[in-house]
């Protein structure tokens, strides 16, 4: 299952909630290491004892056997009416755990924000509707089993009533009197021994769902492989950078629309193109299709000439750099988040640290690359993680690099220290910047506008400003408009 969800397509992870993820990883795995090996264990040896005292009390008196047959099969009965809404009830349990525990970390994680705009309350009453389904779940759960406790302990008592009087009216030819009370004393066991069988085996059963469950998860969908070794690209590959979009469709899943609908165009290599439009226009769906998150619908991507599809994923996207919008950090030290796979030399870090203005903030540590991180680096502000991705991307030195709206959550200053530096330290490469402020695409050679998955303009900057009426024009009035509003002097 680990496996398996480790080499999940992307898209995965976007409708699974991570409160699931870990609800099969941890209880149900738990229950099938565990749970399961001890209840089977545990019914193997109430079997071997419930049958021992019927073959006992069938030993002194026949008949007895044949009662016990009858109740038996009643007993099966019994417990083949219950188990069809026990597995239910067993699937529903699980599944309604799983939003209790999402809830309850996603409130722990907002809980800033939640009290910032006065919601506890709101919270709360959620957060105990979910408790509550959970609980009439899981009565329900434990009524069952109670059910088909109470009538199969019926049975068995009203079995031990009729062996008794069978023992007891049997003259003493018939039966030694102590073989009798010796068969009388083991029925006394009777009952508890067919409730310990019969609970353990019901347990059995619903903890098979956790089994069932698991192999779910076993049989996600692989991405396609790492590596196809009849066709990996050259070890310099790319060597211009340069890339081909033809007629490219792309949707997320089969059954959602289309995102990018017949997009065509190349970008040189060597240059840097803005990617721009407004929400929900395709931008950031194409760089994903660039990365081959989900594998494009129709059409193809070419990078120096080589279809991106006919490669492994490892290949691929391990020869282009990417600064995200949303910095991410591991814990650990500086050095092993610049450097996780130990490729550079400490005077490489230290150039690379330079460049983007952090080898003086580093300096003041005196564990020096040793310096910690947190975990999301929440001991770094916003500005200094995004500056760490960009110098983790520089360090790699790509010919290509992606910058997924990666100053949209920064300041001013931030913002032109990663414009000053990619400007300086890309010379050569294939740069693609979806840009969330107009203005950091202007000194870009080509500007590619996007309106509902479609390409709209596809020029230089210069050009499309000179005209009034293009889509380029009225974003960049707009967003000046926006600018002017929120900072009035």
């Amino acid at each position: 299952m680990i496996n398996s969800i480790f080499r999940a397509p992307l898209s995965f992870f976007d409708i699974t909630p991570s409160s699931r993820i870990l609800n099969r990883s941890s209880t149900d795995q738990s229950t099938v290491d565990t749970d399961i090996p001890y209840r089977v264990a545990g019914l193997a040896f109430a079997l071997i004892q419930l049958f021992s005292v019927i073959f006992l009390m069938s030993y002194v008196a026949w008949k007895i056997f044949l009662l016990f047959v009858i109740i038996l099969a009643i007993s099966m009965w019994y417990q083949e009416y219950y188990i069809t809404t026990a597995r239910e009830l067993a699937r529903m349990v699980g599944i309604k755990k799983a939003p209790i525990q999402h809830h309850f970390s996603e409130s722990i994680a907002g809980a800033v924000t939640i009290r910032s705009f006065n919601q506890e309350h709101r919270f709360i009453v959620k957060n105990l509707d979910l408790i509550d389904d959970y609980s009439r779940v899981t009565f329900h759960n434990y009524a069952t089993m109670e059910w088909l406790c109470a009538r199969i302990n019926f049975l068995f008592n009203l079995v031990f009533f009729i062996v008794l009087i069978i023992l007891v009216s049997l003259p003493r030819s018939a039966i030694s009197p102590s073989l009798a009370g010796l068969a009388a004393t083991y029925g006394l066991n009777l009952n508890v021994l067919q409730a310990w069988v019969i609970w353990n085996l019901c347990n059995v059963e619903n903890k098979m769902i956790s089994v069932e469950r698991i192999l779910q998860y076993s049989k996600v969908p692989s991405e396609a492989p790492l590596v196809i070794e009849g066709s990996r690209p050259e070890p310099r590959w790319p060597t211009n950078g340069t890339i081909e979009l033809e007629n490219l469709h792309f949707r997320y899943r089969p059954i959602l629309p289309m995102v990018l609908k017949g997009v065509t165009c190349t970008f040189p290599g060597g240059k840097k193109i803005g990617v721009v439009g407004r929400t929900g226009s395709g931008k950031s769906t194409l760089i994903q299709a660039l990365f081959r998150v989900v594998d494009p619908s129709e059409g193809r991507i070419l990078i120096d000439g080589l279809d991106i599809c006919k490669i492994g994923l490892m290949d691929l996207r391990s020869r282009l750099g990417i600064i995200p919008q949303d910095p991410t950090l591991f814990q650990g030290t500086m050095r092993t988040n610049l450097d996780p796979l130990n490729q550079h030399s400490d005077f490489e870090i230290w150039e690379v640290l330079s460049k983007c203005h952090l080898k003086e903030i580093v300096r003041q540590d005196p564990r020096l690359l040793d310096t910690p991180v947190a975990e999301d680096g929440e001991n770094w502000s916003v500005g200094q993680r995004q500056l760490l991705c960009l110098a983790r991307a520089l360090l790699k030195k790509r010919k290509i690099l992606v910058l997924d709206e990666a100053t949209a959550s920064v300041d001013t200053a931030t913002d032109n220290v990663i414009q000053r530096t990619i400007r300086e330290e890309t010379s050569g490469c294939t740069v693609i910047t979806v840009a969330h402020r107009i203005p950091t695409v202007i000194d870009n050679d080509l500007v590619l506008v996007l309106n509902e998955g479609k390409i709209v303009e596809y020029d230089s900057p210069a050009h499309l400003l000179s005209d009034q009426s293009s889509a380029f024009s009225k974003l960049v009035s707009e967003f000046l408009r926006r600018t002017t509003k929120t900072d009035p002097s």
